[in-house]
């Protein structure tokens, strides 16, 4: 999948769970996405995917930032094979994933929500089962082999400096 591909169902997918404000996302491997993993979360092993939402920074009548989203792309080709779909498809519904803690839902601590707005989305998006559905628990083990990220940013406007990801920070993780 390219990356303008990729950035255009980001758009679709901010919009579809009412995140305001630019989201930067990377497709990185297994190595990197530890290395955050272990730093962030305090696990030391590769995940499918983090979500690092920022502490709201307005600016005019929109959000500038909503947050970052960092993907394993490693871990997104074995789901795909794993699962029986494309790669394309699987990295959507990462995204859509980590949009969604992006917009607050946390599938750990509220009962549900997050599952069934996901699983609505999902079908909305016309997406494979959601990850929450799907796994049974909160991720999937991936393997630790580095390589080289690849980084796009899905933007509304410019933006002049990248703040670095604070406030809370959530992931999801195996």
């Amino acid at each position: 999948m390219s990356a303008a591909a990729l950035a255009r169902f980001a758009g679709r997918a901010r919009r579809a769970t009412g995140l305001a404000g630019r989201v930067d996302i990377l497709v990185t491997g297994n190595q990197e996405i530890r290395q955050l993993n272990r730093r962030f979360r305090g696990q030391d092993k590769p995940t499918d995917v983090l979500s690092f939402p920022l502490q709201p920074v307005v600016t005019g009548n929109q959000r500038a930032l909503a947050g970052d989203i960092v993907i394993s792309g490693q871990v997104a080709a074995e789901n795909a094979r794993r699962f029986g779909h494309s790669l394309s498809r699987e990295l959507k519904l990462l995204l859509l994933h980590g949009m969604l803690h992006l917009a607050g839902y946390d599938h750990e601590s509220d009962s549900g929500e997050m599952a069934r707005k996901e699983a609505r989305l999902r079908r909305e998006l016309r997406l494979p089962d959601s990850l929450i559905a799907r796994s049974g628990r909160n991720g999937v083990d991936g393997v630790d082999a580095g390589d080289a990220p690849a980084m796009f940013h899905q933007q509304e406007k410019t933006r002049a400096s990248r703040p670095r990801p604070h406030g809370r920070r959530h992931g999801r993780h195996a």
